[in-house]
């Protein structure tokens, strides 16, 4: 089955980012594909629901997609698999965080659908600073910035036109110490990027099977790796493999059959903590591994050994 291609826009409150998503929408309309919509807000209306009134466009209203409405949106993607969509393009609010958005969408039930193209991050060059003071913004603010830049596989620093060339090479380097990560930048001003730029693939996830030991994948970044894994696993062997990837792995999901019951159990990983619960659907096992630097050698290796 042909995946919908996934597009995540991200920025703070002003950044630029409708704009950026008006451009890629009139894009995919002339190519004669149907785009799907999720803009999320904070508030109980969406003020700019109106420039989207000819679109299939889904609101999660009255919160935050990353915290207080993400099953909302497990809910939302759940509907789309059925839908009549070729691409998918995510708004969040000016104050979500974007890796948690990529994290639902790498979550077991729904990497087989949707297929996450890039993670844009937008920033406002003229306001940037201020929200970087201490004595101008908050804590709260400054992380946020950090992780939507941190989060970015390619990073728009917009409305350059309205900052001097010495504060924009401030702008630049305040971002550079924020970045863990050799990501493209990209400066404009009103979201005017080239197509070719914005649409770019660049969030890759290598799919591994059991026997899958001789295809090498050479990405310099490595979001994520799938393994389909129907063999049966114990609970403590997963949490070894799991653990000795501490340095790598952020996070882990998935849904595998657990010692040698018949029953599949879906399964979290995070800070060194594994959960687990018995599920009822019809999933398919497979394990999602979710990191940086990630090796699918080494990987591969790891999940042939045997405790």
């Amino acid at each position: 089955m042909k995946k919908i291609p996934v597009y995540v826009i991200s920025g703070f409150l002003g950044s630029g980012k409708t704009t950026v998503l008006l451009h890629m929408i009139n894009h995919f309309k002339k190519e004669n594909k149907q785009p799907g919509i999720i803009l999320n807000e904070l508030g109980d209306e969406n003020v700019e629901k109106h420039l989207f009134s000819e679109e299939k466009m889904i609101e999660l209203l009255n919160g935050c997609i990353c915290c207080t409405i993400q099953g909302d949106l497990k809910g939302t993607l759940q509907s789309l698999k059925n839908e009549p969509i070729d691409v998918l393009l995510i708004e969040g609010t000016g104050v979500a965080n974007p890796l948690e958005i990529r994290d639902i969408l790498f979550d077991p039930h729904f990497i087989d659908t949707f297929e996450l193209q890039s993670m844009i991050s937008i920033v406002d060059a003229s306001h940037y600073l201020e929200y970087q003071s201490f004595f101008a913004s908050s804590k709260e603010i400054r992380a946020l910035l950090k992780e939507q830049i941190e989060a970015a596989s390619l990073l728009i620093i917009n409305k350059i036109d309205l900052v001097s060339e010495k504060e924009l090479k401030k702008v630049e380097r305040k971002i550079l110490l924020e970045m863990n990560r050799d990501i493209p930048m990209y400066q404009t001003t009103h979201g005017e990027i080239p197509l070719e730029i914005l649409l770019e693939k660049r969030v890759h996830v290598v799919e591994v099977s059991e026997q899958d030991h001789h295809h090498h994948h050479h990405h310099h970044h490595i979001e994520a790796i799938k393994m389909k894994w129907a063999k049966p696993i114990t609970r403590k062997q997963l949490e070894e493999k799991l653990k000795s990837l501490a340095t790598k792995v952020i996070r882990a999901k998935g849904i595998v059959y657990l010692d040698t019951s018949n029953d599949l159990y879906e399964f979290q990983y995070a800070a060194k903590q594994l959960s687990v619960h018995k599920i009822k659907e019809n999933e398919s096992p497979k394990i999602i591994l979710i990191g940086k630097d990630l090796s699918k050698e080494e990987i591969e290796r790891l999940f042939q050994e045997e405790n």
